[in-house]
């Protein structure tokens, strides 16, 4: 009993540092809001190492993936005749914004990496990142889905290869 306890706290830490994450890497997006996109670049900094182990399974390179996710913004907004030039270092950039007082707020993609992460929970033992790559490898649109693809990446591939490192890490 004290063993589910104590990885209860543990998922929460996680969970704690996955959302903090995900908002910081929104908020240098200019989004208030993060994204599934957002969820899976903070699942590639947690200390346990399994979503970048993931990533190199399938030979893509979870250092690619920022810039990836970029070009998508960039495309969306070339396809609708915006051009927003090169992305431009932060002294001349645009400030970044700063975190919203109040409760935790995701965007409707973050909203379901968060839920699945929720109905997951009994699954599997301590939560991973790689638990994060899983779900959101199986989202099939989107800013995530649209970057993986174009950096060469086969989302079903990822998604096997994650569950892998979730279970042989868990097994440990």
């Amino acid at each position: 009993m004290f063993g589910r306890i104590k990885a209860r706290f543990n998922d929460m830490g996680t969970i704690g540092t996955l959302c903090t994450g995900a908002e910081q890497h929104a908020l240098r997006d200019q989004q208030r809001e993060p994204g599934a996109e957002h969820f899976l670049l903070s699942a590639l900094d947690l200390p346990d190492g399994t979503a970048r182990r993931a990533f190199e399974g399938v030979g893509a390179n979870p250092a690619a993936l920022e810039d990836a996710i970029a070009r998508q913004y960039s495309d969306a907004l070339a396809a609708i005749g915006l051009d927003v030039g090169p992305p431009s270092d932060a002294s001349t950039g645009p400030a970044q914004l700063a975190t919203r007082p109040g409760a935790f707020n995701a965007s409707a993609s973050g909203q379901e990496v968060m839920q699945a992460l929720a109905a997951d929970r009994n699954a599997h033992g301590p939560l991973l990142g790689a638990h994060v790559v899983a779900i959101v490898a199986g989202m099939p649109h989107g800013v995530a889905a649209r970057a993986l693809r174009a950096m060469g990446v086969d989302l079903g591939q990822l998604r096997s290869a994650a569950e892998a490192v979730a279970r042989a890490d868990t097994q440990r």
